[in-house]
Formats: C-alpha cells, sequence, structure tokens
C-alpha cells in the first residue's frame, strides 16, 4: 500500500523538524513525502532543504500566498501546489499538518485499518497537546470527526468527493461526502498524535465571514447559517461573530460565489447538519 504525504508549511520553524523525523521514522515509510514551503520568512525553508538533501523521498515545493492565515482556502490551496506535482500511483494521500508528531507505528496502523475494512475511506488517530508537564487530549477531538491536520485518503474515496474543497470547512464537507457515497470513516482512539501548536491560534479576525461565506457555498441556507452562527457566537461569548456569520452568507449570495457541491450534495449536507442539530439539542 503506497502513501503519498502532502504538508503545507507557513513559518513552521519551531516544529517542521520534528514532524519531518517523526515521518523519516516511520516503520512504514512513505513513498513520496511533499512539504510545500508556503511563503514562509522565517528558517522553514532551511529545515525543508535539510531533509530533502538527506532523504531522496522528500520534495519541496515553493508556494505564493498571503501571510494571513485564512482558514480553509489557504492551506488547500498550498496543498494542492504539492499534491499537483505527484503521480497518481497511490494507495492512500494524506494531508498532514506542520506542528504533528507521529508514534514510529503511525502509517503502519493506518495501513491496517485500511487493508481490514475496504469500505474505510478515511482513518486517523486522535490529538495530544502539551499541557504543563504532561500531554492531554485536546479539546477540539470528536470521535466522529478526523481533525484536519491528520486526514489520510483511500485512493478512491479522495476522487470521489472531488478531492478537497478550497473553503473554509473542508475538513467537514470531505466527511460529509465521503459518507454521501457511502465511505466509511475512522477515529482510531488508539492512535496518540502529538500536537505541538494548539488549533486556530493564528486565525484571522475575518474567519467568521468565511464561515458565512462556506455556508452559502454548501448550500446550507440562511436558517441553517443563522443557527451554526448563534452556535459559534455562544460559544466565543461575541455577537459580532454571529452578524459576520450572516454577513459573509449575504455578500456570497449576492455575489453569486460558485458552490462547492451540488444540488443533490446539497440537500445531503443540510440533512446531515439539521440531524447533528436535533441530537445537540435532545442532549441538552
Amino acid at each position: 500500500m503506497n502513501f503519498y504525504i502532502v504538508i503545507p508549511a507557513h513559518n513552521e520553524e519551531k516544529n517542521i523538524a520534528q514532524t519531518l523525523q517523526s515521518i523519516v521514522n516511520q516503520k512504514l515509510k512513505p513513498k513520496k513525502l511533499v512539504v510545500v514551503n508556503d511563503n514562509s520568512y522565517d528558517n522553514t525553508k532551511q529545515i525543508i532543504n535539510d531533509f530533502t538533501k538527506r532523504f531522496g523521498w522528500i520534495q519541496k515545493v515553493e508556494n505564493k500566498s498571503s501571510n494571513a492565515h485564512f482558514p480553509g482556502s489557504k492551506i488547500i490551496n498550498a496543498f494542492y501546489a504539492g499534491y499537483d506535482t505527484l503521480d497518481d500511483k497511490y494507495d492512500v494521500i494524506c494531508k498532514f499538518d506542520a506542528d504533528i508528531v507521529f508514534e514510529p507505528d503511525y502509517l503502519l496502523n493506518l495501513k491496517a485499518n485500511f487493508e481490514n475494512n475496504p469500505r474505510l475511506g478515511m482513518v486517523a488517530g486522535v490529538c495530544y497537546v502539551k499541557k504543563q508537564k504532561d500531554w492531554a487530549l485536546e479539546n477540539l477531538n470528536r470521535n466522529d470527526h478526523i481533525r484536519g491536520a491528520l486526514k489520510a485518503y483511500r485512493k478512491d474515496c479522495f476522487l470521489q468527493i472531488g478531492k478537497l474543497k478550497s473553503s473554509i470547512g473542508w475538513d467537514t464537507i470531505d466527511e460529509i461526502l465521503a459518507q454521501y457515497y457511502k465511505w466509511e470513516i475512522l477515529v482510531d482512539e488508539t492512535l496518540k498524535v502529538k500536537h505541538l501548536k494548539p488549533t486556530g491560534l493564528n486565525y484571522s479576525p475575518d474567519a467568521a465571514l468565511l464561515q458565512g461565506e462556506a455556508t452559502y457555498r454548501m448550500r446550507l441556507g440562511w436558517l441553517l447559517t443563522l443557527i451554526i452562527g448563534l452556535k459559534r457566537g455562544l460559544v466565543t461569548q461575541s455577537f459580532r461573530v454571529i452578524w459576520s456569520y450572516l454577513k459573509g452568507y449575504s455578500i456570497a449570495k449576492k455575489n453569486k460565489t460558485p458552490f462547492i457541491v451540488d444540488k443533490a450534495q446539497g440537500k445531503y449536507l443540510r440533512s446531515y447538519r439539521w440531524r447533528g442539530i436535533l441530537r445537540w439539542i435532545k442532549f441538552k
């Protein structure tokens, strides 16, 4: 089973050496690893170069983008800068972040999970973050959602869902579309991964506007956008977030921003989100 890995990296000099070394240390080596230096202005490029000189299966790609950290589009555009350099001789394609440290048997366990279930489309472990001297389960983990930092796709699933959407929310859309096409998703809680930089620390203040735009592009509708915005506003204790969700949706609708799913997929996405909301209300 051939694993190809793409790692987008923007100013990751503090973390990327640990990430790459943990992949070099894998018992099952990936056939190819592409690291995308995404407009870094620190020492990231030099660290990547050091690894490409020592390991022939590691390649570097240069990508120019904004220095602002817009969740979704920036990292996926960088992913494609690396993915587009690869051939199609892979069985599993992985999109990993540049601040992740894997145990040596991580890829070997992914391989076992894929081989044990032919309908398994996506699989990953769970993230742990440093809390004083110990590593604790990151509070964003869920047993029904694979973190964007750890995506691993079976090739057939990856192609059937239309690969990755260049939009905020891409790491939820992929899973819902996988289920739409009857693929299974697995969060293997026995696979513990160290996350060196907690999620979302560098997101732009305009992220909520992009979230609202994404709900339009996913065909979720105004009411679901309002509910999602209210939920996020309660979590962040910010009324501005709610307003930004609705404003982002309205701007996208006014500008006739292209949808990223077709009508049938959009119907499935709406049904999926409503089921989630009803479950949330039930357990409150």
